[in-house]
């Protein structure tokens, strides 16, 4: 009676497990079908345009083995890489500061925030952007001779190659001497050269592109390098695959020839230096009986700290530790990086849109140039957000924030990290900065922003990057001076794809020519094995070095055959599109 009655359940279970499996088929089966087109999977797939490279605006593309097309919009703002909707005025912030400028970070503080109580400025976006844009010279300041950073002793650099040559040079140069960037060479800096973080998992995207760009545009380049950091624990060929298999960066690649850009391997470190001087358990005293030096010569002498034989103290992680590595790699990575390193980390979805040095230069007082942002407009002290952030290397502070993360978990959440500063009161050493000096479009959908709406006026992030055919009239909302001159975005489609047409047909002229040319050739010759050189080396032209995706960037550049002008190093060619096709890389468009 039991066996049957237990007999009986297991079929039901059974019974219910098979239907509920076969409406989730049904279900996701009829979400597939919608959004490919085809119940069967793509042979091969291909990248997403926004991953990949775009086409011209208006046209359509199928993706993968779905016969579905798509419109792109002509008027989309970056995934298309449309033209400007109004004429360009690149000067407007006026000449680039001087190399050894530095920021009243206090000041700008105050300046947007109001009373540390009140925030009474905190939401006011708009008064916050217009003293950064007007008022320069309030925040900005030149150190007398003997304080500024050219004329520091760059052994002493916080930076692990502040001069260049690995910080073997008795002083910097004079900005005098100070040679521009050319095509080969970064030129070279009248002070510390100040590296820029940031971190990546997996291909490129339009991202990486983007942040890269907006680097280029607008810091100082002989005084700056762009580490990217790949993530190496995951793939250990990261770095490689970056180099060699990545059909986005590899435009990139002669700025990183050049030292513009620098790819590093990232793995978590089992251990950390530590400041010298410093307490360094964070005011837990260190152990009383450290105990006997291991075969190493290091010895425990805190929760976590080992000194070595030569007195460096180390922050070590267990083998637990290592296990968990936190989920948000980022999160810990920025001030990892930070600390050993010093400089400046920002998060790969953000775009620069002035110099940043000012920042990042150490107060000639106090030395220090630590700061992040606020957490939109939360109002509490300790709600940090680091998207932004800069931390003097080895410092007190740094070492801090870093074992304060370590002790909680591996738990680097900003927010977190913040409120312990704030608690123990070491949060006035860590500046915070107003979400409008970074962020300055947050508040629209968070908290509310007061006042004028920013110029442009961008009411959601996808505004900047997606926006209508009407946009424009909202983007001029809150400027008071005469708008730019518009530009009739439809005429230069077409001249566009006329430009397209008439660089197909010479490129067909020219082909014509070449074979009539070859076959001049092979009647002088007369034989049938100079007729097959001859094919073997037309099919290595036109195909460059075999079809190779990873051909360096300069080959793609060459002086425009219409017009006679030198293509931007960056933007779209057929020529790319035509490889990343072959590739598998990209979808064909139609």
């Amino acid at each position: 009676m039991v066996d049957t009655a237990l007999a009986r359940n297991i079929i039901c279970l059974f019974r219910n497990l098979l239907l509920a499996a076969a409406i989730y088929t049904i279900i996701y089966g009829s979400i597939y079908l919608y959004e490919s087109g085809s119940i069967l999977p793509a042979a091969r797939l291909a990248a997403p345009p926004s991953q990949a490279l775009s086409p011209l605006p208006g046209t359509k593309l199928t993706s993968g083995g779905s016969d579905r097309k798509v419109t792109l919009n002509p008027h989309a703002n970056w995934f298309n890489r449309p033209e400007s909707l109004v004429a360009a005025k690149d000067d407007y912030l006026g000449p680039r500061p001087h190399v050894d400028t530095v920021a009243n970070l206090p000041l700008l503080v105050e300046t947007c925030r109001g009373s540390l109580g009140g925030l009474e400025k905190m939401r006011n976006v708009f008064d916050c952007m217009t003293y950064l844009a007007n008022s320069e010279k309030e925040y900005y300041s030149l150190p007398e001779p003997s304080l500024r950073a050219s004329n520091q002793d760059p052994k002493k650099a916080e930076y692990v190659n502040a001069d260049g040559h690995g910080n073997t040079l008795d002083r910097y140069g004079s900005p005098a001497s100070a040679l521009p960037p050319s095509e080969h060479s970064l030129g070279t800096c009248s002070g510390p050269i100040i590296p820029y973080h940031m971190y990546w998992t997996g291909p490129a995207t339009w991202r990486v592109e983007l942040f890269i760009k907006s680097y280029l545009y607008t810091q100082n380049l002989p005084c700056s390098r762009l580490w990217l950091w790949l993530d190496c624990d995951r793939n250990k060929q990261a770095v490689d695959d970056m180099l060699h298999r990545d059909p986005l960066f590899k435009r990139f690649l002669p700025l990183v020839e050049r030292g513009d850009v620098v790819l590093k391997e990232w793995r978590f470190p089992s251990r950390i230096p530590l400041p010298r001087d410093v307490d360094n358990t964070d005011g837990l005293g260190y152990y009383k009986n450290p105990g006997k030096p291991n075969l190493k010569g290091e010895t425990v002498v805190g929760d976590g700290v080992v000194r070595d034989a030569s007195g460096q103290e180390w922050l070590v992680l267990t083998q637990k530790q290592m296990t968990f590595l936190p989920v948000a790699v980022s999160d810990a990575f920025r001030f990892v990086a930070l600390h050993l390193h010093g400089g400046v980390y920002c998060d790969t979805d953000i775009l620069m849109l002035r110099d940043m040095r000012p920042l990042l230069l150490p107060d000639p007082k106090t030395g220090q140039h630590s700061f992040a942002e606020r957490w939109a407009a939360h109002a509490h002290e300790g709600d940090y957000n680091t998207a932004v952030m800069s931390l003097t290397a080895n410092s007190s502070l740094s070492s801090y924030l870093l074992r304060g993360g370590v002790r909680m978990g591996l738990n680097f959440h900003p927010r977190v990290i913040g409120r312990m500063a704030w608690k123990d009161g070491r949060n006035q050493e860590f500046l915070m900065l107003e979400t409008a000096a970074f962020d300055p479009i947050w508040t629209e959908f968070n908290w509310d922003r007061e006042g004028r709406c920013t110029v442009p006026c961008l009411r959601d992030y996808g505004a900047a990057f997606k926006g209508r055919a009407d946009s424009i009239r909202d983007e001029w909302e809150s400027y008071d001076g005469p708008r730019l001159k518009e530009m009739d975005i439809t005429r230069r489609l077409h001249r566009r794809r006329d430009h397209h047409h008439h660089q197909q047909q010479q490129q067909q002229r020219a082909e014509n020519s070449e074979t009539l040319t070859e076959r001049e050739e092979i009647a002088a010759e007369g034989g049938l094995r100079r007729e097959s050189e001859m094919r073997r080396r037309r099919r290595r032209r036109k195909q460059g070095m075999g079809g190779d995706v990873l051909r360096s960037l300069e080959e793609h550049h060459e002086p425009n055959s219409a017009s006679g002008e030198i293509s931007d190093a960056f933007s779209t060619t057929n020529q790319e599109i035509d490889e990343l096709r072959k590739a598998g890389l990209i979808a064909d468009y139609m």
